[in-house]
């Protein structure tokens, strides 16, 4: 008589929204490889026969974009192809009790602080010891690095703080545990994330605690790039700035999302500083570390926003001359403080604001890459592509800044560093031959 083996589970991971969420799932996936159990990221060969869905709920596209992904997945179950469908991440906090009703064929919902909940599912246990061990699902030469979780901050917009609670921090010990670990696993790069960086060590120090751990990651040997992802302008800790200049290896970069320049509108935003102070950090700042990149993000369509906010906004960004600028429209979010106040602008005229910032950018954008022709910089590349690698310079961050296009027949590794003399340039990347 022939007996049924039992298939061994597979796991596929899928995430949604930001690089915490992605470092959520490594570490997920991380658990769940030392309990023995077979896991994915993003499976392409489609044989799992398990999904967890990490949901990003920030904003309205990603709201929109995570539903969509589990009703996609529950088709999948009840067409047989999986045997379980398993869905966290921030959305699932946030709306949990709503969507438990509307879509019932999801086996169980998690928070996004209920990783041993997860891991019983699996008949897993959590284990305290595996700190920094992760399954990247990033190219092995680059990881992002959460140095703390939540936020005290209360901008009228965020909805953060409601689906990842207050900011706490992680000790430095066990962050540069968790670099050293990531560096012996052939990491040159690691990009520090948190949903605000610069509080960093005051809820566990009692101050602020940026720059020792910069000084301690710079000595984790074999780590070649250290970058600074989400700075917050208000009390923003200067000292930072003396370890960059310190060590060459952290990168000359720092992303600072701003979010207006209008007072009005700062004021209104709850973001506790003003055109003028913004004017005045960037300036010193840049005294500090002459040749530093900048990176900020800007919101059109606040309610209340005026076409004479929008002009100002311009005029500040060709007055400032940031490196790199993302620009979202404003979301209507539930349970923050400015969900009180009227969502007056159309859709539309959020976009038409945003794109028309944007082209202000692409042109400052432009000149300062026209600005490093012919110049030679010290390049990591990424990927080969279409015949061609991608590289990126200690200006540029992965997926939202600019890249180096180099042609060349010699073999070069993903991971590896080149010098380049640039070439070519143009709005957003640039061209360059090995030196």
């Amino acid at each position: 008589m022939k007996t049924k083996t039992l298939k061994k589970d597979k796991v596929n991971i899928i995430t949604l929204g930001c690089s915490k969420n992605m470092v959520d799932s490594e570490v997920l996936s991380g658990q769940l490889l030392a309990n023995e159990i077979d896991v994915v990221h993003e499976n392409a060969k489609k044989d799992h026969n398990i999904v967890v869905v990490n949901t990003c709920g920030f904003i309205d596209k990603a709201k929109e974009e995570s539903i969509n992904t589990i009703l996609e997945q529950v088709e999948l179950k009840q067409r047989g192809r999986l045997d379980k469908v398993y869905v966290t991440g921030c959305l699932s906090e946030r709306y949990r009790g709503d969507l438990e009703s509307e879509i019932p064929g999801v086996d169980a919902w998690f928070g996004t602080m209920e990783l041993p909940l997860i891991l019983k599912k699996f008949d897993a246990d959590y284990k305290a010891e595996l700190i920094g061990e992760r399954l990247l699902s990033t190219p092995t030469h680059y990881a992002y690095l959460k140095i703390a979780e939540g936020c005290n901050r209360t901008c009228s917009f965020c909805a953060i703080p409601l689906m990842r609670g207050t900011h706490v921090s992680k000790p430095i010990e066990a962050i540069v545990t968790e670099a050293e670990k990531l560096v012996n696993s052939g990491v040159k790069e690691i990009m520090l994330i948190a949903q605000e960086l610069t509080y960093y060590g005051l809820d566990l120090y009692k101050q602020r605690r940026l720059a020792d751990l910069l000084r301690a990651l710079a000595n984790v040997k074999g780590l070649e790039w250290i970058r600074l992802h989400y700075a917050y302008p208000h009390k923003f800790p200067m000292e930072i700035l003396d370890v960059m200049k310190e060590f060459p290896n952290i990168c000359n970069y720092i992303d600072m999302p701003l979010q207006h320049a209008a007072d009005n509108m700062l004021k209104a935003m709850k973001r506790q500083i003003t055109r003028g102070e913004m004017e005045e950090l960037v300036a010193a700042i840049r005294e500090k570390v002459p040749g530093i990149a900048l990176r900020t993000t800007l919101i059109t369509g606040f309610p209340g926003e005026t076409l004479e906010d929008v002009e100002e906004l311009k005029a500040f960004l060709e007055k400032m001359r940031f490196d790199r600028v993302g620009v979202f429209t404003y979301s209507h979010e539930e349970g923050t403080s400015a969900y009180d106040l009227e969502d007056d602008i159309p859709a539309e005229e959020k976009e038409r604001r945003a794109q028309e910032i944007m082209e202000v950018q692409q042109e400052i954008s432009l000149e300062k890459n026209q600005e490093m022709l012919g110049k030679i910089y010290r390049v990591i590349v990424d990927k080969k592509e279409s015949g061609r690698y991608l590289a990126r310079t200690e200006f540029d961050s992965v997926e939202v800044d600019n890249e180096v296009i180099i042609n060349t027949t010699k073999r070069l590794k993903p991971g590896e560093f080149v010098n380049v003399r640039i070439t070519k340039a143009y709005d957003y990347d640039l061209e360059g031959e090995l030196v």
